[in-house]
């Protein structure tokens, strides 16, 4: 077996620069204020005009991604030697946070996208592993980088299944369930069965990111795989309906793989990495889906003030109630800022190999978003009054949209509170702690 070990320093220098800055605070750096400012500048004008129709139609914003595709932006997190923008991780949850303001179910979907190309790029470079196996990668990834910079393609990622065949609860650390998908080694790739659901851009995405078990006797984490399946390969369809309460605009049907060929030159990841990055990184997903729920807080709060300062049509404005709504008022920003301070603290020392005290801050902020949105959303509602119930107004999309970031797996609201609290006291099977964890010391704070 090939031996695995730490990449290079130059790979490690690299990875250190793209995916965290080492900081506790934001302190924006010209760059990130121009990414910020584009983002911000699409979803106030372009995507948050649109985001009604997409929810009450449950269609995917394709109109959204080729203002994507045109401003560059699905190219974010390509590394700059392969084109792209360059964004680090701290980066891409900033502008994702921008662009949830706009349209929330293109902001989640955009996450998976985004998402693949960090795994392929500098989340990648800061993992172990051979020399060849690295060259096979640098290779394999151009090709796919190019696709996305010159071609405008992007991903959707099916990583969750009603089903779990493999050892996610005891070899992977971070939970979910995503390898009942099985995958057969034939000449020149794999064949591939599986049903996925909760599949977003189902349909829609050119390609999935797809995890996968290869069958065999070897080690478990060896054997995971993860897969471009192009949405049109013979095999792969989407069936089902779509009409959720909330988060409508993301089309996330489900997706059955039947007999599906994906060649060699399909790996987004070398084999086995998958499962060890979620080991070494196992809030890698988790904190990329909040930056989405940070931002409906933030349109939340804008909506509200410009509600009851007459800056909305047919708003009544400040009457006789300042003196209770304005403590109402108070008590959402002080909800707000509360959870992003958590949260940029958690994304600015978010990397591989975290040490553990990280990893129980960026639960402590995954959590604190998901509570805080539907605290805040609700809450909005209320001080505005009946009309905020009205389909006129974004508040009752912004309401819906937040109930789902404490049920996204693989850290839903109760999966990452149980992983809180065992690591704190030290129970469970591993003392509570995932791979590569350690218990907390106060150094590591």
């Amino acid at each position: 077996m090939a031996q695995w070990t730490r990449p290079p320093r130059r790979f490690l220098d690299r990875a250190a620069a793209g995916m965290v800055s080492g900081r506790v605070d934001v302190h924006l750096s010209p760059r990130q204020q121009e990414l910020i400012s584009l983002a911000r500048g699409l979803a106030r004008e372009r995507f948050a005009p649109r985001a009604d129709r997409h929810d009450r139609e449950a269609s995917f914003p394709f109109d959204d991604y080729a203002d994507l595709r045109a401003t560059g932006l699905l190219g974010l997190c390509v590394p700059e030697q392969f084109g792209g923008l360059g964004a680090s991780y701290e980066t891409y949850c900033l502008v994702a946070e921008q662009i949830a303001q706009g349209n929330a179910s293109t902001s989640l979907t955009f996450n998976m996208h985004c998402l693949t190309m960090l795994m392929m790029g500098v989340i990648a470079d800061a993992m172990p592993m051979p020399d060849r196996t690295r060259e096979r990668h640098e290779k394999l990834r151009a090709e796919k980088f190019r696709e996305v910079v010159q071609e405008g393609v992007y991903y959707g990622q099916p990583h969750s299944e009603p089903v779990e065949q493999g050892q996610t609860d005891t070899a992977l650390t971070m939970g979910g369930r995503r390898f009942g998908t099985t995958a057969r080694k034939v000449d020149g790739g794999y064949v591939v069965n599986g049903r996925k659901f909760f599949v977003s851009l189902a349909g829609a995405a050119p390609y999935f990111a797809t995890p996968a078990i290869r069958l065999g006797d070897e080690p478990w984490i060896e054997r995971t795989l993860y897969l471009k399946v192009p949405k049109d390969a013979p095999g792969v369809s989407f069936p089902g309906e779509w009409d959720p309460m909330g988060m409508r605009g993301t089309v996330s049907r489900d997706m059955v793989l039947k007999d599906v060929f994906v060649p060699d030159e399909g790996d987004v990841l070398p084999a086995g990495l998958f499962g060890a990055m979620y080991n070494a990184f196992p809030h890698l997903s988790p904190l990329t889906f909040s930056a989405t729920f940070l931002g409906i807080m933030q349109a939340s709060w804008d909506f509200t003030v410009a509600y009851l300062t007459g800056k909305i049509p047919g708003a009544p404005g400040l009457q006789t109630e300042a003196a209770t709504k304005g403590q109402a008022v108070a008590e959402m920003l002080f909800t707000l800022e509360a959870a992003r301070a958590l949260y940029y603290h958690a994304i600015a020392e978010a990397r591989v190999d975290a040490p553990v005290a990280a990893v129980q801050r960026a639960r402590a902020a995954h959590v604190t978003v998901q509570r805080s949105v539907v605290t805040l959303t609700q809450e909005a509602i209320r001080i505005c009054g009946g009309r905020a119930l009205l389909k006129r107004y974004p508040l009752e999309r912004f309401a819906r949209d937040a109930r789902a970031g404490a049920v996204m797996r693989p850290w839903t609201q109760d999966i990452a509170t149980q992983q809180a609290w065992e690591v704190a006291l030290g129970v469970g099977s591993d003392g509570g702690r995932g791979s590569g964890e350690s218990p907390p010391t106060r150094e590591g704070h």
